[in-house]
């Protein structure tokens, strides 16, 4: 299913999935099919949220607690030395995509092979560049023409130091012996807990009448219901908390009205921030579904980084519905280049 979101600048596609999902065998993580292929092609992570309801939040606190949280690098370099052989060979080669976004000096300046970026005709008054690179292609080494020209460039041109951050987004082990050699700082991302809060549930099941019906409006319409619900939360919106009165000229948000026995419940939330890969969600989402109790539920959502100037980043949400057996839904919000 697809909805489209305006944005100042380009529109990001929403594509919402209800499906089931089978048994997940720890020692052999699904490689296809969804969630599985969703997350494997999200971009490095910023954010991560786990929404899951009071009476769990045990049994998931203990089992992160077994976990190693997520590291990154943070290093002051320059572009040339992100290319010389060594790290190149040891880092780079295994997940290197290089892109640049330059002004129209720097371009000219670089003599580097870019094409024209942004909308045509909407670019703003300072037109940008943008150049790219597979390093990951066996031409880029040095001593080849086209890889040799980029490192001149690196040397007379793109020459100031940058801070850079630096994750392993693949499940190699890599030495970070180099990167220590660099003064680089290492930094963990440890989870932020924020617990108790006591908010007006709504359901997140979907009715089975729209399934047995086909109904694709409803459902469309049920699933925005949830989403925005779920994103609420995560902003710890005082929007949803129970006894919330706000005047309603200033917001006119409530949300849908479901049983008054399951109206309030009590919901935590964790949540991990700084530079995550994505084979770090898939084992985060490998734990929480092979632990938390089948009737329960429990949301996961990751925000990657912007992949461009304008600002742009894909997010996606998974949801477990309570009792569900094995069912899911999941919105994979994706930024168009």
């Amino acid at each position: 299913m697809l909805h489209q979101a305006p944005s100042i600048y380009q529109s990001p596609k929403c594509f919402v999935t209800y499906g089931t999902m089978g048994h997940v065998d720890p020692k052999q993580v699904p490689s296809r099919g969804k969630p599985w292929t969703a997350m494997s092609e999200l971009d490095f992570i910023h954010k991560v949220d786990l929404i899951v309801p009071r009476d769990i939040h045990d049994i998931v606190a203990q089992k992160m607690a077994e976990r190693e949280s997520p590291s990154y690098y943070r290093i002051v370099m320059t572009l040339g030395q992100v290319l010389e052989t060594q790290f190149l060979t040891q880092y780079i080669k295994l997940e290197g995509i290089l892109n640049l976004y330059l002004d129209r000096e720097t371009y000219e300046r670089a003599g580097l092979e870019g094409k024209p970026y942004g909308i045509k005709g909407d670019r703003g008054s300072k037109p940008r560049w943008r150049i790219s690179y597979n390093l990951r292609e066996e031409s880029m080494l040095h001593g080849r023409k086209r890889f040799d020209r980029l490192v001149y460039a690196c040397k007379n041109v793109l020459n100031q130091p940058m801070k850079w951050l630096v994750c392993n987004a693949s499940t190699t082990v890599l030495n970070p012996g180099l990167l220590e050699s660099l003064n680089a700082t290492k930094v963990t991302s440890s989870p932020r807990v924020a617990t108790d809060t006591g908010v007006n549930q709504i359901s997140l099941r979907m009715p089975s009448t729209i399934l047995a019906q086909g109904d694709r409006e409803s459902l469309e319409y049920t699933a925005t219901e949830m989403y925005e619900w779920l994103s609420l939360v995560r902003l710890e919106s005082p929007r949803i908390v129970a006894g919330d009165t706000i005047d309603p000229y200033l917001s006119r948000y409530s949300p849908p009205e479901v049983d008054s026995a399951t109206a309030q419940t009590q919901v935590c939330k964790l949540s991990w921030q700084g530079l995550l890969s994505s084979h770090w969600l898939r084992d985060l989402f490998v734990d929480i579904v092979t632990n938390c109790p089948s009737q329960s539920w429990f949301a996961l959502s990751a925000t990657t980084f912007s992949r461009n100037i304008l600002g742009g980043c894909s997010e996606l949400t998974f949801l477990r519905p309570p009792e569900s057996s094995g069912e899911f839904l999941m919105w994979e919000i994706k930024s168009l280049d």
